[in-house]
């Protein structure tokens, strides 16, 4: 080979003077050690590599094999200028043969955490005249017991009705009382209401008859809770108080920590912690291990309005919700181990109920005057709180909220004198469906791996 003679490399898509000496920007999406196999000659690579040839002398040889080996390693077999590894991205400017796998990307990250579309159901899927219900914000007389039967007070009266056959009984009726708190025993068997004149009563579910009267209140008891054998009622003469159902002297501990009512009691799900909503506008903390000593956990003071509404997070028991009234409207959501507001959501309408999604990661409140939210159920996304959809079909405020043992469906209670019923938590997503779903797309792609 001439000495003097010299490549004169073209200005083409394969040139490495272009890479080196081109001003483009380019972009490499991935790791930028792994070479661009479409500008290799792999099988000149190989034979250079595993083709034997006797070594030149270094005296005489030294030069001419050299060059010989540039050019072998900078040319291909037809002389047009080539690398053995090329690093190389696609222009900034122009992506169009990355396009299509950065959107194959998306799509199958999607399909792995993209949750399916969520709505509220625009219709009821059955509607309950409620007539005489309370038209009082502080009380919570229904309650969805695990056995699919629905307990509710409707002026004097206690009712059950039976989810499955839709059979209805009465379970009391009082003609100088009513009933201003109802909640099931969690093993279904017992139903505690408490009155307005102070007392608390437990009727066995199955007999319907009453089996135990409980004191230690002055006034009406606006809310009941259990927490396995101890029931635990608030007043409004400020009081809470735990009662042992399994002993005569029922009276366990008394806490007078609140000024005004108290209007919501929630255990959580691990049953060691309890939350009190009053109409201080305030919401405690307990520990259950300390009520007895009369020391609280946390005292949350954010809310502007009586707190009814408290519902603990099903799948992380350190996150409560609580929905302040009238003059408040806030739905909040507060880390319990730090005792700190982490969302607050101004909803612009007295709150009276609070349900989680045991199955997708949202909230359901149930709101009573206001603007925006007024007389409406609001379905939220959690953790970032954005509004999934509503329904406008009660034509007075949602007092009370309750769910279905399933957790498929919620019952709300207007003042409107009607109960309905909404399939709004829909059916557990099927997490096969899903990686079968992944399965048939990626099926139907080409990988962009060679």
């Amino acid at each position: 080979m001439d000495e003097n003679s010299i490549w004169k490399l073209q200005s083409d898509w394969y040139s490495p003077t272009r890479l080196h000496n081109s001003p483009v920007e380019y972009d490499f999406p991935g790791d930028r050690f792994i070479p661009n196999r479409s500008l290799m000659d792999l099988d000149q690579a190989h034979s250079l590599l595993t083709t034997t040839s006797q070594k030149p002398s270094k005296l005489k040889f030294k030069v001419e094999y050299r060059r010989k080996l540039e050019n072998n390693l900078k040319l291909d077999v037809e002389g047009r200028p080539f690398q053995m590894l090329v690093f190389r991205g696609s222009p900034k400017s122009s992506r169009k043969s990355n396009r299509l796998i950065d959107e194959m990307r998306r799509s199958d990250e999607e399909i792995l955490t993209h949750k399916p579309y969520r709505h509220f159901p625009k219709r009821e899927s059955c509607i309950l005249d409620a007539p005489n219900i309370e038209n009082d914000f502080y009380l919570n007389i229904m309650d969805w017991g695990k056995t699919n039967f629905l307990a509710i007070a409707l002026g004097s009266k206690l009712y059950l009705w039976n989810a499955d056959n839709r059979e209805i009984e009465l379970l009391s009726a009082v003609g100088y009382d009513y009933p201003t708190s109802v909640a099931w025993s969690e093993d279904a068997k017992t139903v505690a209401a408490g009155y307005r004149c102070s007392k608390i009563h437990l009727w066995d579910a199955e007999t319907l008859k009453l089996v135990r009267r409980l004191t230690g209140h002055q006034k009406r008891v606006g809310s009941v809770a259990w927490n396995g054998q101890i029931l635990t009622s608030g007043s409004s003469d400020k009081a809470i108080i735990n009662h042992d159902v399994r002993t005569s002297n029922s009276l366990v501990c008394r806490m007078k920590v609140h000024t005004e009512e108290v209007c919501g009691l929630k255990w959580s799900n691990t049953g060691n912690r309890l939350a009190s909503g009053g109409n201080d506008n305030l919401i405690y903390i307990w520990d259950a291990r300390k009520m007895s000593a009369m020391q609280y956990v946390y005292r949350l003071s954010d809310h502007r309005a009586a707190v009814k509404a408290l519902a603990w997070c099903p799948y992380n028991c350190d996150v409560l919700a609580s929905g302040g009234g009238t003059n408040d409207g806030t739905l909040k959501i507060w880390n319990i181990q730090k005792g700190a507001c982490i969302n607050s959501i101004d909803t612009k309408a007295q709150i009276c109920g609070l349900q989680w999604n045991k199955h997708h990661q949202e909230l359901l409140s149930g709101h009573g005057f206001g603007s925006e939210c007024q007389n409406q159920l609001c379905l939220w996304r959690y953790p970032s709180m954005c509004k999934i959809g509503e329904s406008m079909n009660h034509t007075s405020r949602v007092l009370h909220l309750s769910q279905s043992p399933d957790g498929l469906t919620v019952v709300s209670a207007g003042a409107d004198e009607t109960l309905r019923f909404w399939d709004v938590f829909g059916p557990p997503q099927d997490a096969n469906s899903r990686i079968s779903h992944l399965d048939s797309l990626l099926s139907l792609k080409t990988s962009p791996i060679r």
